[in-house]
């Protein structure tokens, strides 16, 4: 899955030989390796932008739900009940743009984390204040038990 920086990482090393391999012979070192520092970042904001359009959250009674994808769609449905925890992380970048990724940290062990990058930073915390309210309730409700 490439879904994180590693992932993408690892396909610009292909893409980087096969882009050598079309460029006709002989390639000046200099123009090629500006022609790279300029077309990776290129390639990566327009991934991201992609991967941002096709991204939707949604909130309500039952839970979190979470559908990223045009092609091949991901679609994750956390019950309430299984939410343990929420996290905000902000990288340098993230602050930079004013941009969060969002943590749902739910029980079990396959897949315990749901995180959404990408979310405006008011937003994502609007949106964890949320959660943790409905953990609250939760935790409240089944101490009245």
């Amino acid at each position: 899955m490439l879904s994180d920086g590693l992932g993408w990482g690892l396909l610009a090393v292909p893409a980087m030989i096969a882009a050598a391999m079309l460029l006709p012979r002989p390639v000046p070192a200099m123009p090629a390796g500006l022609t790279a520092l300029v077309l990776l970042p290129a390639l990566g904001v327009w991934v991201a932008l992609r991967r941002y359009r096709y991204a939707r959250w949604l909130v309500d009674d039952t839970g979190f739900g979470y559908r990223r994808g045009r092609m091949w769609q991901v679609e994750t449905r956390v019950p309430r009940t299984r939410v343990q925890h929420v996290d905000l992380k902000h990288g340098p970048l993230e602050r930079h743009f004013r941009l969060a990724t969002l943590v749902v940290h739910t029980a079990g062990t396959r897949d315990s984390a749901v995180a959404v990058r990408g979310l405006d930073a008011d937003e994502a915390t609007r949106l964890r204040d949320l959660l943790a309210r409905q953990i609250d309730q939760d935790d409240d409700g089944h101490a009245a038990d």
